[in-house]
């Protein structure tokens, strides 16, 4: 009955660590999302700099560099968050392992933790940069627009 009682414990410790998971993956799916949508951009200026000379070429050679810089942070928030969720897992395993072994494994837990959480927060700051820049590209882009239409 005692062996019992540990896992019911260790089950109810790896609750938080699982709900987590679950938050990571909801995160990747955005990534995954504008990761999707910047390649999909950058196919379209790929194609229409093909046709375009002059000025417009220029402004589509910067706006695709912009996007190429998105999409490099994006698949390194990507990968921190796959790397989080990874050492996530880990720490639910060396829950249960030390519930079963009855061996303390507290500093490896803490460690595996507060690095998914260094990785996780690594990720946020790249999602974060790469909104910023894409919300910036989209300005100057508006500006341009804005710009055309008055030389009309």
């Amino acid at each position: 009955m005692d062996i019992l009682g540990n896992i019911g414990q260790t089950v109810q410790l790896a609750v938080a660590p699982v709900f987590l998971l679950t938050g990571i993956a909801a995160f990747l799916g955005v990534l995954s999302n504008r990761l999707g949508r910047i390649t999909d951009r950058a196919r379209i200026l790929e194609r229409r700099l093909a046709t375009t000379t002059g000025e417009q070429n220029e402004f589509l050679q910067n706006e695709l560099a912009s996007l190429w810089r998105r999409i490099g942070m994006i698949n390194k928030a990507i990968r921190l968050c796959t790397i989080s969720a990874l050492l996530i897992c880990l720490v639910v395993v060396t829950l249960f392992l030390g519930g079963l072994l009855h061996a303390s494994l507290s500093l490896v837990i803490a460690f595996l933790f507060i690095s998914a959480m260094l990785a996780l927060i690594m990720a946020l700051i790249y999602f974060l940069r790469e909104v910023t820049r894409a919300t910036q590209s989209m300005q100057m882009g508006m500006e341009i627009a804005v710009d055309d239409i008055l030389k009309e």
